[in-house]
């Protein structure tokens, strides 16, 4: 994602106060928005990508987070660790089984946030994404919302060959869908993403 991160992190800080609580981090490969600035009483991340997690980790002790930072290597639906809120990062639309994953983690703590991709989103159509990001609002929609704020950034390459090299790993309708800005520099591609609380 080349979206403005310290934007990103501000938005999760004023939707909800995780201080003092045990997240269960869904989606935590990367760790992109892991923000030392929020002090969780305990963090479990949580991805089944071990490569991922590795750079979570390093993300972790360069910002001093280790004390309260717990790694997990596994499935969602294979963790049974309760906690007060289950964050989801960008992750919920790549679930085989959405409103199942909001379903397990209404079992695992009262809280549930989800940041990720609105219907409609330009930048979920280039990734290739547009029906995963419908099929995961949808089963928000049937689980409950109690709160909501949408969001609106520009995901920033500069130029075409930036912008190929990360799509093409969506495949080659992603590859067809980028081809439009051949030769194009500062490209800008809106992404329309949201917060729920469920």
């Amino acid at each position: 994602m080349a979206a403005d991160y310290p934007k990103l992190m501000a938005q999760l800080r004023a939707f909800y106060d995780f201080t003092g609580k045990t997240v269960l981090f869904v989606g935590a490969g990367g760790g992109q928005l892991l923000d030392p600035a929020v002090k969780p009483k305990k963090l479990i991340a949580i991805d089944s990508d071990s490569n991922a997690l590795a750079e979570t980790q390093k993300r972790v002790a360069a910002k001093g987070m280790q004390e309260y930072v717990d790694i997990v290597c596994a499935e969602f639906g294979g963790v049974t660790l309760p906690g007060d809120v289950v964050y989801f990062e960008f992750c919920l639309h790549e679930m085989a089984d959405p409103y199942e994953a909001l379903a397990h983690a209404r079992a695992l703590a009262p809280d549930t946030v989800v940041f990720d991709h609105a219907p409609g989103s330009e930048w979920a159509f280039h990734a290739v994404e547009e029906d995963k990001v419908c099929r995961s609002a949808e089963a928000m929609a049937r689980f409950g919302i109690r709160r909501r704020e949408s969001f609106r950034t520009p995901q920033r390459f500069r130029d075409y060959p930036e912008l190929l090299a990360k799509v093409s790993v969506q495949g080659p309708v992603a590859i067809e869908r980028a081809q439009r800005f051949a030769g194009v520099t500062d490209i800008a591609i809106p992404m329309d993403y949201g917060l729920t609380l469920l």
